[in-house]
């Protein structure tokens, strides 16, 4: 494969001086084999034919220039091409043929259709010879990315995928697997149609490495099928995005993307409501605090497009920040809505207040939280500050200034918590509660959920790269289950239920069935085509169980009792949760600060387990600032 190898690496221009002259001495080579195919014998000299031959590719050559045969790389040449040089060949037989009649030439006039086939057999079979050969050689090079698929999918989709797989050297598709008996046993492109139970054999006989699932109308629940039909297989599993995604231009057919882990859960999304997305949104002016966080960011974006007069960007960090407003620069209507970004604490209660009565607040989404439970753990003191005190400072200004909406953004670590992230998101949702007997006119609502697919510190991510890397995988324990939420659901959910009850409501999102942690890794490496290690060291990628982290449970719960009402919307439910008067909640407050100030972390557990229902820290405490010798300097 050297001399091909040799070729690829030539300039453009030498390639096409190549194919020139090769097409050259091959027409002139078949009009002297048509003529010897004209008269049965081979005819010497051939004198008095010269001028036609010579003439031949005089012609052909400005056709075949015309037509791009020598713009085309052959290696991705397809059935369209062939259709370019069946057109070429023939305008150039027809314009020779008229060139010797023209001008009288000697030549068997017979012998112009042979030559015509035979050129015409010629120009394609060194063409396919040469993408033969340049694509054995690309693969040679690549041999690394060598690779035989499966498409799952016959249809419009998985047609298309094909065509585009094809032009793509070091992949080989090897069949199609349908579950239409009227495609099985069939040849789409020259590739044979499968039913499901012939992938065992195609595994077995072609090395198959992975499988494209390429039926993008597939709902949430039948995909869910399909790979979990697909996951005992040692074969790496990809597939194409949803129908919605391919509908708005966002991806093309031949964008194969590795299995999502929405895919996993198989869980279709409930279509929102427009009258619940708009109503505290459209002609409103709307602030959004810790806007750029994962829930804090596609909250802008749901938020945007409904069009309110004003939205105000409220970040702490600059990055963040200047990030969503690039992004939401690109979305922006100037006419239609004014984007506002400002660099702020929520504990900084002056500038809130001042923003809110500059601007007109209408509603406020509370999305600016800690929320990573060993984080908090190692940082008691600011957890609690800015979770909760922080939410009290925001909510008290939103209502003191005339804001209508009020919505905090919760968490399912709020119910019954083991750890100080979750106590302190209790606090905040104590916080509105009680606020709300106080301040009437303002409507607080509480949107209380698990974990979030794609945001920061998520699991899914991290197992890829484990995985990618050669292992091994990290899982804290091997019961440990889970709720997972898509971000853009999630934050339509919390926009949907910030417009609905009367205030001081917690709002519960029906988050699905759990998910085992091990169980979801196992699926990830499986398919990706490799396998789990076992206790033999069998298989390719370990998985190491690290132990629960501070203030870490097993299992989240969404609600504190059973007392849980419906709503108008399927996935929002509505609990009843247990609070404190506002006046007894202010003295709770004072006591749990200065404990917090003298960083006597035993004292705020205490206080914590006084006023947090079920609060129960199950680790010790890890807080990086507890000092036995300064805490002895201080009782000194």
């Amino acid at each position: 494969m050297v001399p091909v190898k040799y070729l690829l690496s030539l300039p453009r221009f030498q390639k096409r001086l190549i194919s020139i002259m090769v097409d050259v001495i091959g027409l002139w080579f078949a009009t002297i084999f048509a003529i010897w195919l004209r008269f049965g014998e081979s005819v010497f000299p051939i004198t008095e034919f010269v001028p036609a031959i010579v003439l031949l590719p005089v012609v052909a050559l400005p056709v075949f220039i015309n037509q791009g045969l020598y713009r085309a790389v052959i290696r991705y040449i397809g059935h369209r091409f062939a259709i370019t040089v069946l057109t070429s060949v023939s305008i150039v037989f027809a314009l020779w043929a008229a060139a010797i009649f023209m001008l009288d030439l000697a030549f068997p006039r017979s012998a112009i259709v042979i030559t015509w086939l035979l050129a015409l057999l010629y120009i394609s079979s060194t063409r396919i010879l040469a993408r033969w050969l340049l694509a054995e050689g690309a693969v040679t090079g690549k041999s690394n990315k060598h690779k035989n698929v499966v498409v799952f999918g016959a249809g419009a989709s998985g047609k298309q995928l094909v065509s585009a797989v094809q032009k793509i050297p070091w992949i080989k598709v090897i069949g199609f697997i349908d579950d239409d008996p009227n495609l099985q046993n069939h040849d789409i492109y020259s590739v044979r149609v499968f039913a499901r139970q012939d992938l065992d054999r195609l595994i077995a006989d072609f090395s198959v490495a992975e499988v494209f699932i390429a039926i993008p109308s597939l709902s949430a629940l039948q995909r869910k099928q399909v790979i979990e039909w697909l996951e005992p297989y040692p074969v790496k599993v990809s597939t194409l995005p949803g129908m919605d995604e391919i509908v708005s231009g966002k991806i093309s057919f031949s964008d194969i993307r590795e299995v999502n882990i929405e895919d996993l859960l198989g869980r279709d999304p409930v279509p929102p409501k427009p009258e619940l997305l708009s109503q505290c949104i459209t002609d409103q002016v709307v602030l959004i605090t810790g806007a750029g966080g994962s829930i804090g960011s596609e909250l802008c974006r749901k938020v945007l497009r409904q069009k309110p007069s004003v939205l105000i960007l409220y970040e702490l960090s600059e990055l963040a920040l200047y990030t969503i407003e690039h992004e939401l620069k690109q979305m922006l209507d100037p006419s239609q809505t004014e984007l506002i970004t400002i660099l702020g604490s929520v504990l900084d209660e002056a500038k809130l207040r001042r923003l809110m009565q500059c601007y007109k607040v209408n509603s406020v989404y509370h999305a600016a939280a800690y929320k990573h439970v060993p984080m908090v753990e190692h940082n008691i003191r600011e957890g609690i500050v800015n979770n909760a005190f922080g939410t009290h400072v925001c909510a008290k200004a939103a209502a003191d200034c005339g804001v209508q909406n009020f919505v905090l953004i919760s968490t399912d670590k709020a119910v019954r918590p083991t750890n100080v992230m979750g106590a302190s998101k209790r606090l905040a949702e104590m916080v509105l509660q009680a606020l709300q007997e106080v301040y009437p006119n303002t409507r607080f609502v509480m949107v209380r959920f698990g974990n979030v697919l794609g945001s920061s510190g998520s699991v899914i991510p991290l197992f890829r790269k484990q995985v990618a890397q050669g292992g091994p995988v990290t899982v804290t324990h091997k019961e440990i289950t889970r709720y997972f939420m898509t971000i853009p659901e999630a934050a339509s959910l919390v926009v949907q239920a910030g417009s609905m009850g009367i205030g001081g409501d917690v709002f519960v999102l029906d988050m699905g069935e759990p998910v085992k942690i091990d169980a979801l890794a196992r699926k990830v490496i499986k398919l990706s085509g490799l396998e789990v290690m076992d206790e033999n060291g069998d298989g390719d990628i370990e998985i190491q169980y690290s132990g629960l982290r501070p203030g870490e449970k097993l299992y989240e719960e969404l609600l504190i009792g059973d007392n849980v009402d419906g709503t108008d919307h399927p996935r929002i439910m509505k609990a009843h949760e247990e609070f404190l008067p506002y006046d007894v909640l202010q003295t709770e407050f004072i006591e749990l600060e200065a404990a917090l100030n003298r960083y006597d972390f035993d004292l705020v557990l205490n206080q914590l387990a006084k006023v947090v229902s079920g609060f129960n820290h199950s680790s010790g405490i890890v807080d990086y600032l507890k000092c036995e010798a300064v805490d002895k300097i201080t009782r000194w």
